[in-house]
């Protein structure tokens, strides 16, 4: 074996394994398979034309040597991101941890307990420090939280400012420019009318619906936001704030004064700024609102025996039930970053919290203080940790870089400096300096740092938080470190077993690809940073953009999108700009078949369209003739087709190229879903098929971790017509000449993460990456061979194939008394997460084995599921009392002296012999999810406080 071939460590069976499989599977070659399972007519004639694939060693030496050309600066540029400290108990633990970065969505609670309770303390925390009733499981970026806060106070307008067509919206001027940008790409498809002002000149009037103000502003002022949120509450005026997190350890906390929605990031809790990101926003509302809340939610409830359980509560509001009628098409959660802060809140608790906070505090005043002495004029009256200063910008700017420093210039005559938690006594007196040379005096030494507050009485504050248990109990290293493992036992993860969920492409996360995240000259890199200081990650992503762009056939692509449904967004308003640029602004009808994600019908209401849906056929194919009818129907008005390839029932089909042409022969552009993109690398592309632009979910094809169910990157591939319209940012030059404004709030978006991708595709090369391909299509059919007999495939290819991913139908079982939930359950007390559950087809499975399971994993998991099947065919309707209706079975049950069940707890903990090796215990019993819905509770009180007499 060639030990240097990363492919080879990437893709699990062994090449003796494939050609079992293939025999099994029938067919006498990998090429015949493909032959049988993809259309020859959209096959690539060519290979991908990229660099040879290297060793782990060699790109682990080649991103090292890239990373030097970044320079890391002192970074105090502020506007949202601020170097910070990780604790390295957490980094060790959590970031580093594959128990951690592998998990999945929590959708199978009583597996994912550890995750969830981490969760729900990030929650509390958010609720604690902004003074809301309810907060989500965190979102992409302040920005993003921003404009979904706008969203959902458009949303919930009273009814007669409905009736009266109230569409205004106030934003004050001290917003962040990014903030701002993303309001505006929001708003306009939606009808929402932007009012930008000031805060003291703003008349309350009852045009406006809402109203947005920043809390500290973009410049470091601290406005009274309790007067003005007093009036609009006077006026039927709901209003968000945008927090920064750590200043609200010392300010009085919005929802003190009244405030509808509450949102920022929590980067500055011990999250690397990451040229951008990934970091958890958050999103804090009244509990009135919770239904229109973006995102997820975790919730306390009970599991079957009255236990306290955790799990994602009002699930309703998720895009596949609401569908066109959904406010948002935000389905993820930064749930790793969440984590990561959350946890950084336990480690130092309110009091470490407060001391890291007045740190912060008195460095400002001090620095204030010395600043002025010079003869500067600082015009922040009240301020947590950001100066701004009236001085020659160009002067000061040269000199600041000549000290490896970065402050922010918003134009000629002033320079805005922000104070973060790890800037030092000497730094103090370095940026000190640098003024004083500027006007030719000699500066004080600062020795020592002092209480000092600036901040205005009314708005310092008062109120208690972090008082729960949890904050106030694991303060050394010792007492965290087993409290991350004692939450880490609780989930599974892909260190235990294959994770086989359909459409989500749990494939490995090299640990090659993971290592470069904790070096500091790729995390310490400020998104707004000087462009010539970022050279290494420049090349990254000019050459991760290329790599994508040859894989998907088209002409440009863009990494802003940091989630698969914001590249939906970006790919459908650059559909829009383009047809807009050609002056037909009536193009507002989107196609999208009845079988698509929840999340694209989402994304084209919030693109300002309007949705046509198109039926199906009985295998599952997109129906041709009612596809054409509907796109000639509305060919005057036709603006895309939003299409998943293969299908999401998991089949090439073969009418694609027709499907496209019946597209642009009546004048619209064709979307393409890139969540099944795993199927396609190398052998054929959405070019090659007929799309006009496609997002890529790097979470899932390009190998970054699911961290839990976080999204990942959601970059947009375009056809040579749409590149000008790729989206820009206010601070940074980037996109094409006609860009829309911006997707997310850094110009590249979660950047950091876009390594683990560059990575994966350097290590594979062409050969590699097709062959990965191909394996990922001969595991499924080898799955789908396995299964026979005992399951039903709902549908295959023209030839019998799969593709990536198979349906089996588990609805005939509902005669036996058995639900595919029950299937799902009983499959943790074999060790393995379940499939895809009832998506796209209610009561199915949905199956999706990546290139990196081994034969021998998949063989398990087969076997898991035959020796299940024979379970379900002892179950009966009128007997309930049976192994799967009680599944999952915990240790607790199993070694309880009482054991009343009619089967052997040998049957119910350990069903084959192969789960005696690795035994995963579930940590509660199966969850009550409507009980948590009624007594919801998304904050850490104890189970008691609500429990049902």
């Amino acid at each position: 074996m060639n030990t240097a071939d990363f492919s080879l460590r990437h893709i699990g069976p062994r090449e003796a394994d494939q050609k079992q499989m293939l025999q099994t599977v029938g067919v006498d070659s990998m090429e015949q398979l493909i032959h049988e399972t993809i259309p020859d007519g959209i096959r690539l004639k060519s290979d991908l034309d990229l660099d040879e694939p290297m060793s782990e060693q060699e790109y682990l030496l080649h991103i090292y040597n890239l990373s030097k050309k970044n320079k890391v600066f002192k970074t105090y540029i502020g506007l949202g991101y601020h170097p910070t400290i990780m604790p390295a108990v957490i980094q060790r633990n959590i970031l580093e941890n594959p128990g951690w970065y592998t998990a999945y969505t929590p959708y199978q609670a009583e597996i994912a307990q550890g995750r969830l309770e981490a969760l729900l303390n990030f929650q509390t925390m958010i609720t604690d420090l902004t003074g809301m009733e309810i907060a989500n499981a965190s979102l992409l970026d302040e920005s993003t939280a921003a404009a979904e806060a706008m969203s959902l106070l458009y949303s919930v307008r009273e009814r007669d400012q409905k009736k009266a067509g109230i569409h205004k919206f106030f934003i004050s001027e001290n917003i962040l420019p990014q903030t701002l940008s993303l309001l505006q790409t929001r708003a306009t498809p939606i009808g929402i009318e932007l009012v930008i002002g000031k805060e003291e000149n703003f008349d309350f009037n009852e045009n406006f619906f809402g109203a947005i103000l920043q809390y500290p502003g973009k410049h470091g002022q601290v406005t009274d936001i309790k007067s003005f949120i007093e009036k609009a509450n006077a006026s039927r005026i709901k209003v968000a704030v945008a927090a920064d997190i750590m200043s609200l350890i010392k300010l009085e906390a919005p929802g003190e004064f009244g405030a509808d929605v509450v949102v920022g990031t929590t980067q500055r809790f011990g999250i690397p700024m990451g040229y951008g990101g990934p970091h958890a926003a958050y999103f804090a509302t009244k509990e009135a609102y919770k239904r229109d809340i973006p995102g997820r939610i975790i919730g306390v409830t009970k599991d079957a025996n009255g236990n306290r359980a955790l799990r994602m509560a009002l699930q309703t509001r998720e895009q596949h039930i609401k569908r066109d009628k959904a406010t948002s098409n935000i389905c993820t959660a930064q749930v790793l970053l969440a984590v990561m802060a959350g946890m950084y809140t336990v480690y130092h608790g309110p009091k470490g919290l407060e001391f890291i906070a007045n740190n912060i505090h008195n460095k400002a005043v001090i620095l204030s203080n010395e600043i002025q002495k010079l003869g500067f004029e600082q015009t922040n009256t009240s301020f947590f940790d950001t100066l701004h200063i009236k001085a020659d910008a160009k002067t000061i700017k040269a000199e600041a870089e000549n000290k490896k420093m970065n402050f922010y210039y918003p134009n000629d005559n002033e320079v805005v400096i922000s104070i973060n938690e790890p800037t030092t006594l000497a730094e103090l007196n370095k940026i000190v300096g640098i003024f004083a040379k500027s006007v030719n005096k000699a500066s004080n030494k600062i020795v020592a740092i002092s209480e000092e507050n600036s901040i205005e009485n009314q708005l310092r504050r008062q109120s208690a938080f972090l008082q729960e248990p949890i904050f106030n109990s694991h303060h050394s290293e010792t007492e965290l470190m087993r409290y991350i493992k004692y939450l880490e036992r609780k989930d599974l993860a892909l260190n235990h077993s294959m994770i086989s969920l359909g459409s989500c492409t749990m494939k490995l996360n090299a640990a090659s690809e993971m290592l470069p995240l904790s070096w500091f000259k790729w995390g310490k890199i400020h998104p707004f940073a000087p462009i010539e200081q970022t050279k290494g990650y420049q090349i990254v992503l000019k050459e991760l953009e290329d790599q994508l762009t040859e894989i998907t056939g088209f002409a440009g692509t863009s990494l802003q999108p940091n989630s698969g449904a914001q590249g939906e967004f970006a790919g459908l308003m650059v559909i829009r700009a383009y047809h807009e640029s050609r002056g037909d602004h009536h193009r507002n009808i989107c196609i999208i078949p009845s079988s698509a994600h929840g999340t694209n019908p989402a994304s084209a209401v919030m693109a300002g369209m309007k949705v046509i849906v198109t039926k199906s056929t009985e295998e599952g194919n997109i129906d041709v003739d009612d596809l054409k009818e509907k796109a000639e129907l509305h060919k005057d008005n036709l603006s895309a087709l939003m299409v998943t390839y293969p299908s999401t029932h998991g089949v090439y089909e073969a009418s694609i190229k027709d499907i496209t042409k019946i597209i642009h022969d009546n004048g619209g552009q064709v979307y393409m879903d890139g969540a099944n993109m795993n199927a396609q690398v190398g052998l054929t592309n959405p070019g090659n098929i007929g799309a006009d632009v496609c997002h890529l979910n790097l979470h899932k094809t390009f190998a970054i971790p699911h961290g839990g169910g976080g999204p990942g990157v959601g970059p947009i591939c375009v056809a040579k017509q749409l590149v000008p319209f790729l989206p820009g940012n206010p601070l940074i030059k980037i996109g094409g000449e006609n860009a829309i404004s911006a997707i997310s709030a850094a110009p590249f978006g979660s950047s950091l993460a876009c390594i683990i991708s560059y990575g994966y595709i350097k290590m594979l090369g062409a050969s590699g990456l097709k062959r990965s391909t191909e394996v990922a299509i001969l595991n499924a059919n080898y799955i789908k061979r396995r299964l026979k007999g005992a399951y039903e495939t709902l549908y295959s290819g023209e030839l019998g194939r799969a593709a990536h991913e198979m349906i089996i139908d588990c609805r005939p079982f509902k005669v036996n008394g058995i639900e595919v939930v029950d299937i799902a359950k009983r499959l943790m007390d074999y060790g393995f997460h379940a499939p895809t559950v009832s998506f796209p087809v209610a009561g199915t499975m949905m199956i999706e084995p990546t290139e990196s399971e081994s034969k021998q994993e998949m063989d398990r998991f087969c076997d898991a599921m035959i020796s299940i099947r024979h379970e379900i065919d002892s179950a009966s309707k009128e007997d309930d009392n049976n192994i799967l209706k009680n599944a999952p079975h915990t240790m607790s049950m199993i070694t309880n002296d009482e054991w009343l069940l009619p089967y052997t707890r040998q049957q119910a903990a350990f069903p084959l012999d192969y789960v005696r090796d690795n035994k995963f215990w579930p940590s509660v019993r199966r969850v009550d999810d409507a009980y948590g819905d009624r007594n919801l509770i998304c904050t850490c009180a104890p189970i008691e406080a609500y429990m049902e007499a």
